[in-house]
């Protein structure tokens, strides 16, 4: 059975993980015939009320907030090890963008927090398969762009601009389909990079992705 680590960034959109996308994936591994464990940094991030999409006068901490997603059974992600593990995933959501990096301020000369960084090259380096869902491929263009792979955010004009600023390459893509870079082994997926999607058309896409990083793990 292949082991996917799955790396998330919160619980809700607005600052952690999207919720759809990561059940979507956790239901999508599993279904794949993959065992899977749940990561997310032990940190405390400034958090958003959904309801008013407003800043909370709060923070929150990732891991703990995670493990509403993961149910409980989440791990730091400082104790990741490439070797105990088949692939890696990213759902999307701005946690990505906010909280495992700071792309959101910055886009292509952002930084990425060490922790995600350094599971990101472990893995690329020990030809082991990436998924990354939403604006998580940004993660990817900005630790593997010198590598050239190849990613999709969707068709989100700005978005693409700054991903092509570091110097990995953007293929557009529908809601319901992914992209897959063979040579790299990375592959990526819109979901909600489109603000129309329907959940079916994400869970769709999804499970393309999955299906693909558990054949190729």
């Amino acid at each position: 059975m292949k082991k996917i680590a799955v790396v998330l960034s919160g619980c809700g959109f607005l600052d952690g993980s999207e919720i759809t996308e990561a059940v979507s994936l956790l239901i999508a591994l599993h279904q794949a015939g993959a065992e899977v464990s749940c990561f997310a940094p032990n940190i405390e991030v400034p958090a958003m009320n959904h309801a008013t999409k407003k800043p909370l006068a709060e923070k929150r901490n990732l891991l703990e907030e995670s493990a509403r997603i993961a149910r409980g059974t989440i791990h730091s992600l400082d104790t990741l090890k490439v070797s105990d593990f088949d692939a890696l995933a990213f759902p999307g959501g701005y946690g990505a963008a906010k909280n495992l990096s700071n792309w959101a301020d910055k886009g292509a000369k952002c930084d990425v927090l060490p922790d995600v960084q350094k599971v990101i090259l472990d893995f690329y380096r020990e030809s082991k398969p990436i998924a990354a869902c939403c604006i998580a491929p940004v993660l990817l263009a900005r630790v593997l762009g010198d590598k050239n792979v190849t990613l999709t955010i969707g068709n989100d004009p700005a978005t693409i601009a700054e991903i092509k600023k570091t110097g990995a390459l953007h293929e557009d893509c529908p809601v319901d389909d992914y992209i897959s870079d063979r040579e790299g082994k990375i592959v990526t997926t819109p979901a909600y990079m489109y603000d129309d999607a329907k959940p079916h058309e994400v869970f769709k896409g999804i499970v393309g992705l999955a299906h693909e990083l558990v054949e190729w793990a």
